[in-house]
Order: C-alpha cells, then structure tokens, then sequence
C-alpha cells in the first residue's frame, strides 16, 4: 500500500447504517484508495445536521442499525472490519463549535462565545471572493477555545474527546474549519493524539478561509492540508502559486468536489471526459487526493448534511469505476505522483492545451499534457522534453481515457493529439 493518503469519502447520510458502509468501503478498497474518510457521526442537534453536534459521545441514529444494544461497539467492529480491507479510517473531528442545543452550552456557559447581551454566537464564515457574501449557522454555537476563562477545561476536553476516538481504532481526523481553532491548541491536540496512537493524522480543512489564515497554520503540525485546485482551470498561476507557498507548510490533498460542493457531473451537464479529466488533477496535483462518494458513478446530486439519505443513491449506470481504479493504480508506480513536489508550466497557459511538469526530490519528473477544450480535439507540442528527460531510454505518453491504460512511444514530430478534456501523462520510463 502506498503511504499516499488517497481518500474515499464516505459520506454516511447517504451510505446509511454502518454494516452497509462497509459495502462501499470494499468498493473504495478495491478502487485503490487506502483511507476512508467519515463526516461526523455524532449524535446531532435540532437542525438534524452531521456538523451540528449535541453530543460527542452519542451516534447518530441514523447510521446505528436495528437492534443494535452497543452503538459504539458496532463502530468499534466497524472500523475494525475497514482494517481489514487494507483501510485506515478517519473522522471529522469539530472543535470550533457545537450545536446550539447541546448541553454544554448549560454545563460548560464560559466556553462559548456570546455577544454583549450574552448569547451565543453562531459562528460564520466569508467568501474568499466576495467578502460581502458572509454565511452564518444560526443552528451552532461557537467555541471559544481562544479566549476561554476556563480553556484548560476546554481543551483537556477535547483532548479526552481525541483520545476516546482513536481508542476505538480510528487513525486519523480530519480537522474542521482548522483555521478557526489556535494554534496552540492543535499543536496539543496533534501531540497528545500521536502520544496515544503511533502514525495517527491530522488532516487540516481550509475550505473558504483566507490565505493569510492558511499561513497561520503553519506551526500547529498538521500532517497535510486541502488545497484548491478544485477550482483552478489551468489558466492562471494562482493555484500553482499557492501549491509552491503552501509546501512549505505540510504537504496537501486535492479533490475534484467534496461534500461542500455541487456535484461536477451535474456543472459539466454530464460531461464524463471532465469527470476523468478533475480527477487525474486531483491525484497528479499534490500528494494526497480525496475523493466523495458517488464520484464513481457520476452522481448529480449534492450531498447534503441534513437532507441526504440512502435513498438518494442514483445506482451504476455511469460508473468510471474501473478508470478511478486505473488512476490509482499508477500511483505507487509513478513517484511523482504521491509527492508534494514542485509545479511549473512548460507552455503558455492561455492556449487550448498546456503542458505542466511536476518534479519532486529523488523521483523523475511528470508531465501532464491537458487538453481545455471539453468538446473538441486540440494538437499539442511536447516543448522540452529531451532536456527534462535526458538520458532516459524509453519515455512515453501515458493514455488513460480508454477502456486500458496505453503507453505510447513519444511522436516524432513531438505533437499529440489530444482528446476533449484528456490529461496524458508523458514519463521519461513508461510504466515500470
């Protein structure tokens, strides 16, 4: 098994009770992925949403199965049985707030924010973009794990709360809105969960938070971080900027969509060209990828905290199971692929096509060769190659869009012809 984290996220709303989700972690195993990710599990407030948590210590109903006495201990077997897929689990961990009927907002009144007339404040976030767009959840209270006056409390609370987890055999988090929670306190965290479990994770979510405060992460351990290169459109340098800057803070994953966005299926109007496409970027990109449930199958519908359930599954009929599966497949054989690395652009960004090389220490580089056009073939000329590849005695096209994978001679006259949204990948060894 590769150490690269590949995810399946296994978003439990829509897999359903926990002896069925080990139906599609088999798949994600089979697939090639080597960590399940699962949203929250907890026992949920009002609103009925996977991150508004009531109680840490309690499961969602949802996901328990009938007649089940011990719901903890059917996670525990549960994840014991991913394990023995091959399959390291992780779940969300949620630190920054609760929901807005839990009750340690009675118990514990000092550890969450309020206003000047006392309430609680439900936290909020702003659009990177368009820092009008502000998005406030009037179902959570925030956490004030900054400025608590009894945040020794708190955070040995969570601390315990980390422990409990991995006792029960998960072996990583991924950490909620990192960006809102103190360094500091991470930094606690990270360390008290690596005391308690040897290779435990922590995988940082940034989604929607400002590049300053992805900066700020920087000292609290994380092991990796998500990156954005969902939305690049290989037009512009943003995305391989922020790549080269953020490197030096933990290594990433990337992701064609997640539980928080729509479904690209259902944006490209079914494209499946685009659909292949976004995920060879998100596993060549960086050196961990995600992948969300029903990704596999062309799924259109977005998944929802509240409102998705098992009866939103859209069945096989669009299944590039056995492409996923293909992709994954070469990431242990091409080292490129499973390392951070370093980006740069062999050819001008505002064509049709571009060519992008990804090198990394003690690995050989790795070309993508991208066609834009979602709809039409476009030629591309392979610039240099025979530099980046000196001395190699066989390097190669890599085609992926088939129903196998094809390794090709590099053309004579170093032109490929591409088909709409097609990545090739060019190897100075092929497939070893």
């Amino acid at each position: 098994m590769t150490t690269a984290p590949m995810i399946y996220s296994l978003f439990p709303r829509l897999a359903g009770t926990m002896p069925q989700w080990l139906e599609h972690s088999a798949r994600a195993a089979e697939m090639g992925f080597n960590w399940i990710h699962l949203n929250p599990l907890h026992y949920p407030g009002f609103s009925g949403s996977l991150y508004a948590v009531k109680d840490f210590y309690r499961l969602n109903p949802l996901f328990v199965p009938k007649g089940c006495e011990d719901p903890m201990e059917e996670l525990r077997r549960t994840i014991d049985a991913m394990h023995e897929q091959g399959l390291l689990v992780m779940m969300d961990l949620v630190v920054n707030h609760t929901a807005k009927d839990s009750p340690l907002i009675k118990d514990h009144p000092s550890w969450f924010r309020r206003d000047e007339n006392g309430y609680v404040i439900s936290p909020s976030a702003i659009d990177p973009a368009d820092t009008r767009n502000v998005t406030v959840w009037g179902d959570l209270a925030e956490v004030d794990n900054a400025h608590s006056t009894q945040h020794q409390e708190l955070w040995a609370y969570w601390t315990a709360l980390v422990q409990y987890y991995l006792d029960l055999g998960f072996d990583g988090f991924r950490c909620d809105a990192a960006y809102k929670v103190p360094t500091k306190l991470w930094r606690l965290l990270i360390a008290a969960g690596s005391k308690r479990k040897e290779g435990v994770h922590f995988f940082a979510e940034t989604l929607g938070c400002r590049l300053a405060e992805v900066r700020g992460l920087k000292a609290a351990g994380f092991d990796y971080l998500f990156n954005s290169s969902k939305w690049w459109n290989f037009d512009q340098m943003w995305a391989l900027d922020q790549h080269a800057e953020f490197a030096e803070i933990a290594p990433s994953v990337s992701f064609p969509e997640t539980h928080d966005t729509t479904r690209l299926f259902a944006d490209t109007d079914g494209t499946r060209a685009v659909q292949k496409q976004r995920y060879v970027l998100a596993t060549a990109f960086s050196a961990g990828n995600l992948m969300p449930i029903g990704y596999e199958y062309c799924f259109t519908k977005k998944l929802h905290v509240v409102e998705s359930m098992p009866e939103d599954w859209e069945g096989k009929t669009r299944s590039i199971v056995d492409f996923i599966k293909r992709v994954n497949g070469l990431v242990p054989t091409i080292g490129a692929l499973s390392e951070e690395g370093r980006w740069r652009v062999l050819t001008d960004l505002g064509g049709a096509t571009t060519l992008l090389c990804k090198e990394a220490e003690g690995v050989a580089p790795l070309v993508l060769a991208v066609n834009k056009d979602w709809h039409s073939r476009q030629r591309l000329k392979l610039r240099g190659l025979d530099a980046l590849f000196e001395g190699s005695s066989q390097p190669a096209v890599l085609r992926l869009y088939g129903k196998q994978t094809v390794r090709e001679a590099l053309p004579k006259n170093r032109e490929l012809k591409l088909a709409p949204a097609e990545i090739a990948l060019v190897t100075p060894d092929g497939l070893e």
